[in-house]
């Protein structure tokens, strides 16, 4: 994957981020190269070794195709949920933790749906809160909506099986 700067990537941990430039360090005499990233969601930068970033899992914005899967995971039933809440909660924290799409989608689906019709405790709602950002986010970027349009279209998504108009998806590039 080649970087330039105003780029924007998805890093699995931290979501959307802007390419500022790259940097070299020497560090016992070995000279790496860096890509300098604006996280979107938080004021910060990180630097990842361009040697490293497919190992670490920057990756493209989602294009057609990995949007239509992201909107199916939305829209599908469901999963095997544990009836308690801490059982529950460690599964979904654990999910959460591979940093993958459409793992957190999975987990989003789940939590939005159990929200609206059971309820869910207040860690799971501050664990649904958390999650639901790199998810809306990503959506607002693949269709070019903003955040508040994005976050519509997820609960519509989820919850009504509808899904946006996907010709807004720009071709990736």
């Amino acid at each position: 994957m080649n970087f330039s700067e105003g780029q924007i990537v998805v890093h699995p941990h931290h979501g959307p981020c802007t390419v500022a430039g790259t940097t070299t360090r020497t560090i016992r005499g070995v000279e790496t190269r860096y890509i300098d990233l604006a996280v979107h969601a938080k004021e910060m930068n990180i630097c990842v070794p361009v040697a490293n970033a497919e190992e670490v899992g920057l990756r493209q914005v989602l294009d057609a195709e990995g949007l239509q899967r992201l909107l199916d995971v939305l829209r599908a039933p469901t999963g095997h949920e544990e009836t308690g809440w801490s059982r529950r909660f460690k599964d979904n924290v654990d999910h959460l933790r591979t940093g993958d799409l459409l793992s957190t989608a999975k987990v989003v689906r789940d939590l939005t749906r159990r929200q609206a019709e059971k309820g869910v405790s207040w860690g799971e709602k501050d664990l649904l809160k958390h999650a639901r950002q790199p998810v809306v986010t990503e959506l607002a970027l693949a269709l070019h909506l903003t955040e508040e349009e994005a976050e519509s279209a997820l609960e519509e998504a989820i919850l009504h099986g509808v899904s946006p108009r996907l010709e807004a998806a720009p071709a990736a590039s």
